[in-house]
């Protein structure tokens, strides 16, 4: 199985975290790209790194407003007076009622959903190059490969057409499968991250050419809170066309496996030309964020089973946090995927 990764992503090391009204350190950091590493050097997966995409596979999904800001907002940041080391917002964009903002405190607000996704010198351009890996990962499912696998950080799942939220800055998994969506009439995608891949389900939820479906905490006392629910099944001609399944946060394995089955059979109704995977891990029982209570046995069952569904598939990292634990998560998971041995 093809593998892509960018050294370049390492850059992006956030520090800024808001949680319960105290200041704590972000939990996207960049050692978790070295525990996914260990995890492909045990399965004796080589990565490769991508080529840089063109810009017009980003506007795909984002609008060139977002992206601009993507790309100058530190450097903007840097002249205002007494400024933090990081982008972070401190007031928020009511849509409802709004002009799009000079000033790059406001433009911050405007383009951020809330404070976890703090921009740094270099997180443009580790941003930039995790959408290059999911490109690539597209393009060689695109080319024939069965599966393939994209390291990216920062996440992306939370992010929509313009607005970046929950340590995610560009949706690399939405980049992905409107990159398969050129090779294909119909993609379904499927996010096992503990999270709701909210940011997905709004790109794609007017649309019937993208299937989204998502297995998470339900989100009536977890992130991202607001969306996620079960009633929310599409809009205009994408109604029926994306699916929910909220759980409790004392799932373990079973409950777990049953959800992402209903989903595959759901996806199989559908019946897409290809499938991308949201691969979050934070589902895990030793996770740090106390999502869900899935063991590594759960993860193994799970790849098994999306492989076993048959479609030229698209992974994508979102989610999984700094625990040991994230490298056998992985292995897991992929062992399965692969039908190897952990």
């Amino acid at each position: 199985m093809q593998c892509f990764d960018a050294p370049e992503t390492d850059l992006h090391d956030p520090v800024f975290r808001l949680t319960n009204g105290k200041i704590q350190r972000n939990a996207e950091r960049a050692e978790r790209a070295r525990l996914l590493r260990a995890g492909l050097d045990q399965l004796n997966l080589c990565t490769e790194t991508p080529p840089e995409a063109p810009r017009s596979a980003l506007e795909a999904v984002h609008t060139d407003q977002f992206l601009d800001f993507l790309e100058t907002a530190w450097e903007e940041w840097q002249k205002l007076p007494d400024c933090g080391p990081e982008v972070v917002p401190n007031v928020f964009a009511n849509r409802a009622i709004a002009t799009y903002p000079e000033s790059i405190l406001a433009r911050a607000g405007w383009h951020f959903g809330d404070t976890s996704a703090p921009m740094g010198q270099y997180s443009w351009t580790a941003s930039r190059r995790a959408a290059d890996c999911a490109i690539a990962a597209a393009d060689a499912v695109l080319g024939g490969a069965p599966g393939a696998y994209a390291l990216c950080r920062p996440a992306g799942h939370h992010t929509s057409t313009d607005i970046a939220a929950g340590h995610c800055l560009m949706n690399n998994s939405a980049i992905a499968a409107a990159r398969l969506r050129e090779g294909h009439a119909r993609v379904a995608t499927l996010d096992i991250d503990v999270h709701h891949g909210n940011g997905t389900q709004d790109i794609f939820y007017d649309r019937a050419d993208v299937m989204t479906c998502s297995v998470h905490a339900d989100p009536s006392d977890y992130y991202p809170f607001y969306v996620g629910h079960a009633h929310e099944t599409g809009r205009n001609e994408g109604l029926g066309f994306n699916l929910n399944i909220p759980l409790p946060r004392t799932t373990t394995d079973e409950v777990w496996l049953k959800a992402i089955e209903t989903s595959l059979e759901a996806i199989a109704t559908f019946r897409p030309g290809a499938l991308m995977v949201s691969l979050g891990l934070d589902a895990h029982e030793n996770d740090p964020l106390l999502g869900m209570k899935v063991s590594f046995d759960g993860f193994r069952r799970a790849g098994k089973m999306i492989a076993e569904a048959g479609y030229p598939t698209v992974l994508v990292q979102e989610g999984g946090y700094l625990s040991s634990d994230l490298t056998t998560s992985l292995v897991s998971f992929l062992s399965g995927f692969l039908d190897r041995e952990a």
